[in-house]
């Protein structure tokens, strides 16, 4: 049966919901930023500081150069968590298949075979919309797709408002004229790649066969051809099912507390984590790190990666200031974990700054290069020299 997937998207969530609080923000920019401090990182923006050239992820000291005049704001997310359960509210009665994103104002719906009950899919679409917007004095962006992918960038095609729809079949042509970086999934690593042949579109890249992308692609070839057509089995998950988590952890053989070997094993524990999301197409927004004390106590923290990452370098700072936190006791440790949530499909914007990208570029190519060796030679066949001492 072809399916009807309805994506709705409230542009720049966070923005949206303090505008709503405090009206004297509409029309200016906006930067949430935890702390305020010159050197913390940019949260979310309105699309008028977007336009500055401010991105997730800057540092507010740059931010505040590019745009002067951007109200900075610190983030509430009770105030979005309630927000985002609201909205749940005005879809529920439309499907059971409903997966929402974690407070950050967008979700899919799955409405295949409701037509007889609740009529063609772009009127349900335009009629939550008007519900959303009387209701909760939000705007939300509405496309509707045969899938989730293409769902999500007709949603991109027309932010900050408006809405799209996408009917079976035209899937390719919809696709071919847009720049690689507005289709989800494709990695930084796939981009870098790509733009070594001077592939910048996803009509360049749909001329070319299976057969050719998987010399420069190997198993993740299929993946990207399928992609760039626009081909997405994946379902919608049914609202209340548990996201999906990687979880991996260690005992010590002999309690410990010295600093290289527990940073040398959160290291390995970090490599599983990596493969892991590479192998699943995902990228880790959050690490949470526990550790086990010889005493019986347990310590959580966690710490966030912006932008979301799934590679062993990037995902080692992220684990090390969470575990920073943690260990802030003497007593030696018996048992350490690491948990990654709120998995998301890989950023694919490309570095703003020449120095950036290429100190990115250099990562991604270690990390792409162990990974064929792996592949090839067994997964203990090559480690990183900080993980020697476990």
């Amino acid at each position: 049966m072809e399916r009807s997937i309805i994506h709705l998207n409230i542009a720049d969530f966070a923005v949206a919901v303090e505008r709503l609080i405090d009206h004297r923000l509409i029309n200016r920019p906006i930067l949430i930023v935890p702390g305020k401090a010159y050197r913390s990182a940019v949260y979310d923006m309105s699309d008028e500081a977007y336009r500055s050239g401010i991105r997730k992820g800057m540092l507010l000291g740059r931010a505040m150069q590019l745009c002067r005049d951007a109200a900075v704001i610190t983030p509430h997310p009770d105030r979005y968590d309630r927000a985002m359960q609201s909205l749940l509210k005005q879809v529920l009665p439309y499907s059971p298949l409903i997966e929402s994103g974690h407070g950050d104002g967008h979700l899919f719906m799955d409405i295949t075979g409701t037509h007889r009950l609740l009529g063609p899919p772009m009127d349900v679409a335009w009629r939550l919309h008007r519900q959303i917007k009387n209701d909760l004095g939000l705007n939300p962006i509405w496309s509707v797709a045969p899938n989730k992918l293409m769902a999500k960038v007709a949603s991109r095609l027309v932010k900050p408002a408006g809405e799209y729809i996408v009917g079976s079949g035209d899937e390719s042509d919809v696709l071919a004229p847009l720049p690689l970086c507005l289709v989800p999934g494709i990695e930084k690593n796939d981009l870098i790649r790509l733009n070594e042949f001077n592939l910048t579109h996803v009509f360049q890249v749909t001329a070319l066969s299976l057969a050719q992308l998987q010399l420069p692609f190997g198993k993740r070839a299929p993946f990207i051809y399928e992609t760039m057509r626009g081909i997405d089995p994946s379902p919608v998950l049914p609202l209340g099912q548990h996201p999906p988590v990687i979880r991996v952890e260690h005992e010590f053989s002999q309690d410990t507390n010295d600093a290289p070997i527990l940073e040398s094993h959160l290291y390995r524990l970090v490599e599983q984590t990596g493969q892991c999301l590479r192998k699943r197409r995902l990228a880790a927004r959050r690490i949470g790190l526990f550790l086990s004390y010889t005493d019986g106590k347990r310590c959580i923290r966690q710490a966030w990666a912006r932008p979301a990452t799934a590679n062993d370098l990037d995902l080692f700072e992220v684990a090390g200031r969470a575990l920073s936190a943690a260990w802030k006791r003497r007593v030696r440790i018996r048992h350490m974990g690491l948990v990654c949530d709120r998995l998301v499909f890989p950023p694919a914007q490309m570095a703003l700054f020449e120095n950036d990208r290429q100190h990115s570029e250099k990562r991604d190519g270690i990390v792409s290069a162990m990974d064929a060796i792996r592949h090839r030679f067994g997964p203990g066949s090559i480690h990183m020299g900080r993980s020697l001492a476990a």
